[in-house]
């Protein structure tokens, strides 16, 4: 690797990880304080990419593997790339008897995804499923980021796709 390569590579890794380094900063590289680490990191990245981990791992002096194993034993910790807008759909017993699936498949169908492709090409919307939100009352119920929507039908959760794609590209 040439002088010239190294010098551009160099500051583009320094920029990158310059919000790791305010958030280890605010947390005082303390390995105890993990867990909020890794949740601000996701919040800044919408998910924990690989090299993160890794160098939160060595500037708290911590083995990787710790690190990775917090990261995915906890389900609010993804290792995969987010949409903008992340949709949980909940499946749970009471969502379900009132036809979340339905909801599902509408949501799938609008955004071109599927149970084995969850998020969108532009990395606006991620679709995912949940065992439960908590909220049976307001089954079937869904979370966009953290915006609770209640009593939800496949017409309701398209318009509201329909409403940020507006807002987010004009269109």
């Amino acid at each position: 690797m040439s002088d010239a390569t190294q010098t551009t590579e160099a500051p583009a890794r320094v920029r990158h990880f310059t919000k790791v380094c305010d958030i280890l900063n605010r947390h005082e590289s303390s390995p105890a304080k993990l867990i909020p680490i890794l949740q601000q990191v996701q919040e800044e990245y919408r998910y924990l990419p690989e090299e993160v981990l890794t160098f939160v791992a060595t500037s708290l002096g911590i083995p990787p593997a710790k690190v990775f194993g917090v990261a995915t034993f906890y389900a609010h910790f993804t290792l995969e790339p987010k949409g903008k807008f992340v949709f949980r759909l909940c499946d749970g017993t009471a969502c379900h008897v009132k036809k979340s699936h339905g909801i599902l498949e509408a949501l799938y169908d609008r955004l071109g995804l599927s149970a084995d492709r969850d998020t969108t090409d532009d990395m606006l919307f991620t679709v995912e499923t949940v065992s439960c939100l908590g909220a049976c009352g307001l089954a079937p119920v869904m979370v966009v980021n953290d915006e609770v929507h209640g009593e939800v039908t496949p017409a309701k959760a398209v318009a509201l796709v329909d409403r940020i794609v507006e807002k987010e590209t004009g269109q």
